[in-house]
Formats: C-alpha cells, structure tokens, sequence
C-alpha cells in the first residue's frame, strides 16, 4: 500500500505541475505588455512627427550626419535575428533542441553585434561633438538639436531593448539547454520570440524616421 502511494505520488506532482501550466494565459500576458512597449515607443514617434513638422529643414540637416550605411547594416542583422528566432521555435516545435539552441545563440550573437555597431557610430558622432549639451550643438539650429536629442533618446531606449531581449534569450537559451523547455511546453520560448519581434518592428520604425529623411 505504501509503495503504490509512493509510486502515485511524483505522478500527481507532475499532473498539477501541468495543470498550472496555461500558454494562453501566457501568451495574453505577453501581448498586454507588448502593447505597453509600443505605446512607449508610440508616443516618441508623435513627438518626432510634431517636432518634424514644425522644424523640418532642420530634421533634413541633422539627418545627413547619420551613417546611414551603418544604419542599413543594422536593419539587416535585426531582420536576420527575427528570423533566426522564428526559426529556433519551430526547431523546437518539431523537438529539435539542439538547433533551436543554436538558431538562440546566433540570434543572441547579432543582437551583441548591432549593439557593437552602434557603438561605433555613437563614438563617432561624440568624436565630432555631436551629442545633447556639447559646445559644437549650441551653434546648430533648434530643429538640429531637436533632431540629436530624439534620435539619442530613441536609439538610446531601443538599444536597452536589445539588452533586455538579450538577457531574456540567453535565459530561454539555458532553459532549452537544460530540457526545461520541451515541443510540449515552449511558452517562454514564444515569449521571447514575440519580444525579439518588437525590437525588430520598432527599428523597423527608427531606421526610415532618423536615417532616411534626407
């Protein structure tokens, strides 16, 4: 009697384990706080059009300092990383772990990319004293300013994306790893997808607003 309790015991466990585990609810907490992410980056994108409007010569000026080489090197590693990610879920999907593990890791590593190359082309705008507060921008037009001072809050905003999206994989990384996350139970896997696409669709937004209006 009391080794059938024993034996029944880690299987009832397992079962309310399971019993507690809901990827819709998942999945809806996620898309709630997504839709608190875009409004964040929605209400920049009012204030760049407001500003743009009124000082659109000056938007036009500051926008040809920007590499927009940089700035298109950049799209394609975010694009290429949303489809490494998609890629990494439906690996895991069909059981593949050690590819989804692989498809995470490369995806981790073009986000450390992108964050290295703008770091490039920050450096070389501070180089030049092209930041909020230097002495070079006090003699640049208001509409220049207003454009430095935007494009350094929305790359800056974004680029803290990146490095929580980075923590936020390398996690699922180490949860695919170590079995944690299975074909059947992936939900943070798809989480941290969804994520890595807001990133992405956000610099989708920034690249054609900041780099492409001259």
């Amino acid at each position: 009697m009391t080794q059938a309790c024993t034996a029944a015991g880690p299987n009832h466990e397992h079962s309310g384990h399971l019993e507690h585990y809901d990827p819709v609810a998942n999945r809806i907490g996620m898309w709630l706080f997504l839709t608190t992410e875009l409004l964040l980056f929605a209400v920049l994108f009012i204030i760049y059009a407001v500003y743009f409007h009124d000082y659109r010569p000056g938007f036009e000026l500051a926008a040809q300092e920007l590499n927009r080489t940089l700035g298109t090197l950049n799209t394609v590693i975010l694009l290429t990383s949303s489809l490494t990610v998609a890629m990494a879920i439906t690996a895991m999907q069909k059981g593949a772990r050690r590819l989804c593990a692989g498809l995470l890791g490369v995806t981790i590593a073009m986000a450390a990319l992108f964050l290295v190359i703008k770091s490039f082309e920050w450096q070389a705008k501070f180089d030049h004293g092209i930041y909020p507060g230097s002495d070079h921008m006090v003699d640049l037009s208001k509409g220049e300013n207003l454009f430095f001072g935007l494009y350094y809050l929305s790359t800056g905003l974004h680029a803290i994306h990146i490095i929580i999206g980075m923590v936020f994989l390398s996690i699922v990384l180490w949860r695919v790893q170590s079995g944690r996350i299975t074909a059947e139970r992936f939900s943070l896997l798809e989480n941290g997808g969804l994520y890595w696409h807001l990133v992405d669709l956000v610099w989708i937004y920034l690249f054609p607003l900041y780099y492409l209006i001259a």
